[in-house]
C-alpha cells in the first residue's frame, strides 16, 4: 500500500512484537528497505486469538491523526474491539474478516462484535464466500464492504526451474516421476488424509512433497514409510517456500469443510499459480473463487475425482504446462500485491471521504 499509494498516502504498519503462532512464537522483524513506517508493539494473551489484546503502545499510536485505520482483526475478538474503541472519531475505521460461516457468538464475543460494527465505517472481506455469508447479517448490511483478497509477492514467488532442481537434489531426488505437493498446516481440515488415499489409489507413478508442519506430521511420516523413496516431508521459512514450490509438478489443496471451518482463502493456491505450477483443489469455501478457470477444482466429497484429476495431470505434461501458464497469468493479473493494495486503498479512501463528508 505504501508503494502503490505514494505520494498520496503515508502508510504506517503496526504488529505485535511477539505472537504465539500455530507452531511457536513468531517475532516481528522489520525488513530492509521497508517502504513504510513499521512498528513493533506489545501484545498480551496471544496464545488465545479471541482474547489477545494490544499493549499501551497502540493507545499512543492511535492517538495520532489518521485519515483511515485498517484493523486486520475480526470484529468479535478483544483486539478488534480494542482498536475500534481507540480509533479517533474523525478517522475512518474498517476491520477485516475471514469468517465464511455464519456463527452466533456467546457473550462477551457477541457484544464485542456489535461494538466493533457500531464503530466501523466499512468492512473488508477476504473472499466471495465471506461476503455471501455476512452481507445480509445485522451490522454488516448497513455498512459498505469491499473484497480485499490475500495477495502474493510475484517477485518472490516466480517460476524458477533451477531452484526446483536444487531442492530436488537436496532431497535426494534426481529426474523421475512428477512430484505432487502440498504447502501449509498439517491438520485434518486441510484434507491430507484424502490426498494420501488418492495417491495410494493412483495407477500412475508419482512422488510427493509435503511442506509445512502440524499434528498430522506423524501420520504423514507413516504414509511416507510405506512408499520408500517417493515421499518427503519438510518445513521451511516463508522466504524459502518458493524454492520448494518450484520443485513441484502439481500442487494440491484438498481442503475439507468441517463443522466450524471451511477454507477461508487458500494462499498456497496463488503461490503455486505465481510459480507457474498447476493447481488442483477441492471446492471447500473460497477455493473455487480463488482458482476460477486457472486450475482444477474437484468436489470435496469426490475422492475418486481427486484421484482422477491428479492422475490425468501426472500423465499429461502438456496439460500441466497449460494450467501453469493460466495460473501464472491469474497470479499476476489478480493477486499480485500491487493490485490487492490498490483495491484496499481505493476502499479506504472512500470511507475517509464519507466520514469527512466529502461527496
Amino acid at each position: 500500500m505504501a508503494k502503490v499509494g505514494a505520494p498520496d498516502w503515508e502508510v504506517v504498519c503496526a504488529a505485535p512484537r511477539r505472537y504465539r503462532a500455530d507452531y511457536g512464537w513468531a517475532h516481528f522483524a522489520e525488513l530492509p528497505g521497508e517502504a513504510c513506517r513499521s512498528l513493533a508493539v506489545g501484545a498480551f494473551g496471544t496464545r488465545v486469538p479471541h482474547l489477545f489484546a494490544y499493549g499501551p503502545e497502540v493507545r499512543t499510536l492511535m492517538a495520532e491523526r489518521w485519515d483511515a485505520i485498517h484493523a486486520w482483526e475480526e470484529p468479535y475478538i478483544v483486539s478488534g474491539a480494542e482498536l475500534a474503541a481507540l480509533a479517533p472519531a474523525k478517522s475512518a475505521f474498517a476491520f477485516y474478516t475471514f469468517q465464511n460461516i455464519r456463527k452466533r457468538y456467546p457473550p462477551p464475543f457477541s457484544w464485542l462484535e456489535r461494538y466493533t460494527l457500531a464503530r466501523a465505517d466499512g468492512w473488508l472481506y477476504s473472499g466471495h464466500s465471506v461476503h455471501a455469508v455476512q452481507a445480509d447479517a445485522p451490522g454488516y448490511r448497513e455498512r459498505p464492504g469491499a473484497l480485499g483478497p490475500l495477495g502474493v509477492d510475484v517477485e518472490l514467488f516466480r517460476p524458477d526451474a533451477e531452484a526446483g532442481r536444487r531442492v530436488r537434489a537436496a532431497l535426494g531426488w534426481s529426474d523421475g516421476p512428477p512430484v505432487v505437493g502440498y504447502v501449509g498446516r498439517f491438520v485434518p481440515e486441510k484434507g491430507l488424509a484424502r490426498l494420501m488415499r488418492a495417491l495410494d489409489g493412483l495407477g500412475s507413478t508419482w512422488r510427493a512433497l509435503f511442506i509445512g508442519g502440524g499434528v498430522l506430521e506423524e501420520e504423514l511420516r507413516r504414509f511416507g514409510a510405506r512408499h520408500a523413496d517417493r515421499v518427503r516431508i519438510v518445513s521451511a521459512p516463508h522466504d524459502r517456500v518458493p524454492d520448494y514450490v518450484n520443485a513441484l509438478d502439481i500442487l494440491c489443496a484438498p481442503s475439507q469443510t468441517a463443522r466450524h471451518w471451511r477454507e477461508q482463502f487458500g494462499r498456497m493456491a496463488i503461490e503455486g499459480f505465481s510459480c507457474g505450477v498447476p493447481v488442483v483443489t477441492s471446492d471447500s469455501g473460497e477455493l473455487p473463487h480463488v482458482v476460477a478457470d486457472a486450475g482444477i477444482v474437484v468436489r470435496e466429497d469426490d475422492e475418486a475425482g481427486l484421484r482422477e484429476a491428479l492422475g490425468a495431470l501426472i500423465e499429461s505434461p502438456a496439460r500441466r504446462r497449460e494450467l501453469g501458464e493460466r495460473g501464472l497469468a491469474r497470479a499476476r493479473e489478480v493477486y499480485a500485491w500491487p493490485h490487492v493494495a490498490k483495491a484496499h486503498l481505493t476502499f479506504m479512501a472512500t470511507l475517509r471521504d464519507r466520514r469527512a463528508g466529502v461527496s
